[in-house]
Parts: C-alpha cells; sequence; structure tokens
C-alpha cells in the first residue's frame, strides 16, 4: 500500500472541525460573514468554537476585529495546531528511516513499554512518560532541522547588545536555525545525536526552544508532544515503512515549515 505521509497527515488534520470553519473565509471571508449574520439574529447561539470567539472577541475599548485580522488569527491556528505537528511527524518518521541505528534503540524502548502495560492496550500518561529515547530522537530532529524557523519579539525599552543600540519598539528575530546549529552551545553540530537531550543537564536554556519559551511559550506543546509520541507508537508497534524515495529533499515552501520534496510517499506494511 503506497502513501504519501504528509498528505495522510494532512487529511487526519483537516478532520477538525476548526479547518472547515476556516478554510473558506481564508479565501473569500464568507463564512465569516455568515456567522457574524447568525450571531446577529440568534445572540444565544453557542460561543463554543475558535470562529465564534474570535468573531465576538472585543478589546478594552471594545473594538471588534477586522475579517483581515480574523483571518490571520484563524490562519495561525490551522499552522500552529496542524502544520507544526504533522511536519514534526513526518520529519521523524523520515529520520528513522536514515538513521537505522537509533530505529533499533527506539523499537526497544516502545517494545519494553508495550510488554510492562500488558494485559493493558491504550497508553497512559506513565507510559509516555518513559519514551525518553523516542522524544530526545525527536528534539534532535527539531534540532536538525527545525520546524519553526524562528519568531519575533518587540522591544518593550531600549535595549544595548553587543554595543548595538535596539530601539523600544523594534522586533527582533531570533533564528533557532542558526543556535541550533551553533557550536558554542551544541559541539559537532553537523553529528545528528540525541543524548544531547537525554538530561545530562548541559544545554544551555533557550538555545532548544522548538515550542518556544518564557510566559510566551506555546500552549499546545504537552498536547503536540503527547499527539507525536502516541502516533509513533502505534506505528511502530504495528507497521514498517519504506520510502519511496529514499533521497528525497527537505524544502521550507511559502510558510517556512520544512516539508520533503513530493510529501515523503512511503509504502506501509503490517508487522
Amino acid at each position: 500500500m503506497k502513501l504519501y505521509l504528509f498528505s495522510f497527515l494532512k487529511e487526519v488534520y483537516y478532520s477538525v472541525q476548526l479547518y472547515f470553519q476556516v478554510k473558506k473565509p481564508i479565501n473569500s471571508y464568507s463564512t465569516i460573514a455568515t456567522r457574524r449574520v447568525e450571531l446577529q439574529e440568534n445572540p444565544d447561539l453557542p460561543k463554543v468554537d475558535v470562529l465564534t470567539q474570535v468573531i465576538t472577541e472585543q478589546d478594552e475599548d471594545g473594538k471588534y476585529l477586522t475579517e483581515v485580522e480574523m483571518a490571520d488569527k484563524l490562519f495561525g491556528f490551522i499552522v500552529g495546531g496542524y502544520d507544526t505537528t504533522a511536519t514534526t511527524i513526518t520529519l521523524v518518521m523520515k529520520y528513522l528511516k536514515e538513521k537505522p541505528e537509533f530505529f533499533n534503540e527506539i523499537m526497544e524502548e516502545q517494545n519494553e513499554i508495550s510488554r510492562n502495560m500488558m494485559p493493558r492496550i491504550v497508553l497512559c500518561w506513565d507510559d509516555i512518560q518513559k519514551m525518553r529515547k523516542t522524544w530526545s530522537f525527536v528534539n534532535e530532529v527539531l534540532r536538525d532541522t527545525p520546524v519553526v524557523q524562528g519568531l519575533f519579539r518587540e522591544a518593550i525599552e531600549d535595549i544595548t547588545y553587543n554595543d548595538f543600540l535596539i530601539p523600544k519598539g523594534w522586533k527582533i528575530y531570533l533564528s533557532f536555525g542558526a543556535t541550533q546549529k551553533n557550536g558554542e552551545y551544541f559541539p559537532n553540530p553537523t553529528k545528528f545525536d540525541p543524548c544531547r537531550f537525554e538530561g545530562n543537564g548541559q544545554l544551555v536554556p533557550y538555545t532548544s526552544a522548538p515550542f518556544g519559551g518564557g510566559h510566551k511559550i506555546c500552549p499546545g506543546r504537552e498536547f503536540a508532544r503527547i499527539l507525536i509520541l502516541v502516533f509513533l507508537h502505534n506505528v511502530l508497534k504495528n507497521f514498517q515503512w519504506e520510502a519511496k524515495d529514499p533521497s528525497e529533499k527537505i524544502l521550507w515552501p511559502y510558510f517556512l515549515v520544512p516539508i520533503p520534496t513530493a510529501g515523503y510517499p512511503v509504502t506501509l506494511s503490517t508487522v
């Protein structure tokens, strides 16, 4: 059975209600306008979905978001909540096939977890916490090929850094890709080595921050970690896969999210 892994993950995520609510307004804003009319006609309409909450959101002056601002926020939810996790899973599976020496270690860890959880067949929180080698592998993939290239922050006061003045209000760009390949923080940075993340305390804070950091750290980081680890556990235990093109390159298209050029098509077989 041939499968385009990135495309397959995309279809899984597209089943989430949020996507169908915002797919159309990103192109024409018609769904935003339709929902706004529905809310005007029925003020008691449940405000449980993201689209409705964005439409009814007001600032301290009682001002609503414009349709452009709404679409921008909703699109951010899609990229942050879908693209990053799906891309991470795709890259991890690609790396696992390309680095069999780590594949065997991770399979051993997953097999041990499966043995210890019997007769239970569904993962629990404690099982996920034991996936240390698997999560270290994921973190090294994200260091080597960061899904999010960087982020902007605004200087809230004048800052002097290395004799350079950064005035208040200027935007500062933090490049994860540059920091995570810096030999000062990651010795031999071109070497793929998941041991960097196995809790020896040598990592400098914020040198590897795939989910950001500080009070603006990604609110979905734990959900993403659980989703990635549960997905990998079930795939590794139940399937084998072969890449259609083992030498497939990784590109950074419009949104700077790294994806395999052809979507990483694979042939799946049951174990």
